[in-house]
């Protein structure tokens, strides 16, 4: 039981961290959305890990991926980069906690006890 409530609290832990990443990519098309004076170069794709970059002035375009979480800056070349738009830590540990889910889960399933024949009661019973 103890191992199926920590499966659960790991899958939730994974769940919300996604959402947070999530946020930030919202952040960020919402940002691409707005246009106007200063929209070029796209502003997700302006900087990486904090440092201005060269390759900036070739985003034509941009995608995003889900799996693992991020925000693709697309080049003329046909290459791209990922922007720093979702924090660092948030892939590798949304992966972690869903990887302790499943563990939990599946050694929830193999120590559980199966249920005793109805109508027979246990000791003491």
């Amino acid at each position: 039981m103890v191992l199926r409530k920590l499966a659960g609290a790991a899958g939730l832990a994974a769940f919300a961290l996604y959402l947070w990443g999530l946020l930030h990519i919202m952040g960020a098309l919402l940002e691409v959305g707005d246009g106007g004076t200063g929209s070029a170069p796209l502003p997700p794709c302006r900087t990486v890990n904090g440092q201005y970059d060269e390759r900036t002035s070739n985003v034509i375009d941009y995608s995003v991926d889900f799996v693992p979480l991020r925000f693709v800056c697309e080049t003329k070349d046909g290459g791209g980069f990922v922007s720093d738009t979702v924090p660092g830590y948030v892939n590798p540990v949304v992966g972690a906690l869903v990887l302790a889910a499943l563990g939990c889960w599946v050694a929830g399933l193999v120590v559980a006890e199966p249920p005793g024949p109805r109508g027979v009661r246990g000791p003491g019973g």
